[in-house]
């Protein structure tokens, strides 16, 4: 694909059409990485996007509950004291 450079006040930059910018799930951000003679533009990922939904249908399945005790049965906490 070829696209023009363009002046944004002082600087230049390019030009995203809506479709690749939705094709890609491109929003406000994006990472730029400076590779051997070439640009390469990624979205920014966003890892622990939807976290909180499925948080929410693990505390109404009950899920949510810890798996262990919050100490163990021969721990000495008194040498913490």
């Amino acid at each position: 694909m070829k696209t023009s450079i363009i002046k944004i006040g002082n600087s230049k930059g390019l030009r995203l059409s809506k479709t690749i910018l939705e094709k890609y799930n491109i929003q406000d951000q994006v990472e730029l990485t400076l590779e051997e003679n070439q640009i390469v533009i990624k979205p920014l990922a966003k890892p622990r996007a939807g976290w909180d939904k499925k948080f929410e249908e693990m505390h109404k399945n009950g899920d949510d509950e810890p798996m262990m005790d919050d100490f163990f049965e021969d721990e000495n906490l008194e040498e913490w004291t």
